[in-house]
């Protein structure tokens, strides 16, 4: 493993919230002294929640003002569903931060565009229009945060279905092994566009996918196998996630 992936393990999910929050305002604040402005990519699940919730412990801590906040999928439900990631991302950080509104990209909802389509269309349109001025091997976000499934999926990019091997921005994901059925998600070229890419799993139940992502096997068997960070990678795990890492 070079210098620039690393494994990062701790001892339950309460020490991977904690250490992936501080990476994470590490790295913000670091893109904003170099650069004047930071941009994230959130993620969702239930360590997503921890992570999202100390971020916000020192609202001081970072100009959020300055930050882009992006998603990597979203559930493609009514805009007040509770199991939308964009919802609980408002609860657990962006409401108690002074980030700016017109930086915060949410996902559409179902009830805010006519189809799943549009909405993955929308997404991508917007996407691209905030990344036009840049050059075309300049990364697209400072930090990209995903979790990993227990089948190795991550956004919403779950294995052996077309989408993993898609060249497309963003995707509509239709009859999702994963309720519910309908997603919207970053592609796996856009998920390799983040100078730092953080990887966060927590279980025992995660440790053959924690395992076959940081070995990097065949991406279309594991999709946690394809991100990387231009920069540097990094695996957040509990101590049963990592049960099977050498």
């Amino acid at each position: 493993m070079s210098e620039a992936q690393q494994v990062v393990r701790l001892e339950n999910p309460i020490e991977v919230g904690a250490a992936v929050a501080d990476r994470v305002l590490q790295l913000l604040s670091d893109a904003q002294q170099e650069r004047g402005t930071a941009s994230v990519v959130l993620t969702g699940g239930s360590i997503s929640r921890k992570i999202h919730t100390d971020l916000a412990l020192e609202p001081d801590a970072l100009d959020w003002s300055q930050v882009d906040v992006w998603w990597g999928d979203e559930r493609y439900v009514p805009a007040d569903d509770p199991e939308r990631n964009a919802g609980q991302a408002r609860e657990d950080l962006i409401d108690r931060v002074a980030l700016t509104a017109s930086r915060v990209h949410e996902m559409p909802a179902s009830d805010a565009s006519s189809d799943l389509a549009s909405a993955a269309s929308a997404y991508a349109e917007e996407l691209r229009g905030e990344m036009a001025s840049r050059e075309p091997d300049e990364p697209w976000f400072d930090v990209l945060m995903l979790g990993i499934g227990p089948d190795g999926h991550c956004a919403s990019l779950f294995p052996g279905r077309p989408e993993v091997s898609s060249d497309d921005d963003v995707l509509p994901v239709e009859n999702s092994p994963k309720p519910p059925p309908q997603r919207v998600t970053l592609g796996m070229t856009v998920l390799k566009r983040a100078r730092h890419v953080i990887f966060a799993a927590t279980g025992e139940e995660k440790a053959e996918a924690v395992a076959e992502s940081v070995r990097g096997i065949d991406v279309l068997d594991t999709p946690s196998a394809g991100p990387r960070g231009i920069e540097s990678t990094a695996w957040y795990v509990d101590s049963p996630a990592a049960g099977l890492l050498a």
